[in-house]
């Protein structure tokens, strides 16, 4: 049988359907809003195996933070209602058949990684349901990236018209340009246009660096910056090789949970 495993981006769905309620107190509204979405996507996706990954909640910032300390500093939490409910609406999941997996000291996203990539390189089929823009580098022919609120996929030719780059060059366009919302700085001076310009001459920061053919308006910054480049492209890359400590069977959706 044709496996597809759909991962849910938990938090990232919980926050805008959360978001655009009228009364952020209403967490009885969230889980029926978030519970009418996931039908929604089980419609679509028609999946064999379903997951709902969440960050944890802890003020550990993570192995990210230790290699560039800036990052994610001063983000804004999790509203308390919200945060309050999440129990609640774990399990309202977990009847609908979809079980949660938590992280630990990983950010959500390195689980979301490991999974997909783990079950994509047996040819099986995985969607991320998500809109950060972040999974984008793990694309490939069996592992899709589908953003259910633009109604979208985020594929190559969506990556190449939003960034001018490879999926596979995406962490190397964010060590040199840096983003903003994670308060990952990139290298002074160097924005989207020149990260493209940069990234169409050569493969990689590495390269780039270490090639005479490096534009003389770019070689200074890359003298000034280029430890900053690698560690801010080493946090925008997703880590791959966790140890999940479950196999694909627990995951297979059934309407019932009691059946899982």
């Amino acid at each position: 049988m044709a496996i597809h495993l759909v991962i849910i981006d938990a938090l990232n769905l919980i926050r805008r359907v959360h978001s655009a309620q009228p009364d952020p107190n209403d967490i009885a509204n969230t889980i029926t809003n978030t519970g009418r979405t996931l039908q929604r996507i089980i419609r679509e996706a028609q999946p064999t195996h379903i997951v709902a990954v969440f960050d944890h909640l802890g003020t550990d910032r993570g192995w990210r933070a230790k290699i560039l300390p800036e990052y994610k500093q001063g983000r804004k939490p999790m509203p308390e209602p919200l945060l309050r409910g999440l129990e609640k609406i774990q399990d309202a999941w977990w009847q609908m058949g979809i079980d949660s997996l938590l992280s630990e000291g990983d950010e959500a996203d390195d689980l979301v990684a490991t999974l997909a990539q783990k079950v994509a390189s047996h040819g099986e089929k995985v969607t991320i349901i998500s809109t950060d823009k972040g999974y984008c580098q793990l694309l490939s022919p069996t592992l899709q990236i589908r953003d259910y609120f633009q109604h979208r996929w985020l594929d190559e030719p969506f990556i190449a018209n939003e960034f001018g780059v490879k999926p596979t060059q995406l962490a190397d366009y964010w060590g040199l340009a840096g983003i903003s919302s994670s308060q990952v700085p990139g290298i002074p001076g160097i924005g989207p246009k020149a990260a493209k310009e940069i990234l169409t001459q050569f493969d990689d920061i590495e390269q780039a660096n270490q090639s005479d053919a490096l534009p003389a308006k770019y070689r200074k910054k890359f003298d000034l910056h280029i430890d900053q480049a690698r560690r801010c492209k080493q946090v925008s890359a997703l880590k791959t090789d966790i140890e999940l400590g479950f196999n694909l069977q627990d995951l297979r959706f059934s309407t019932s949970p009691s059946s899982q």
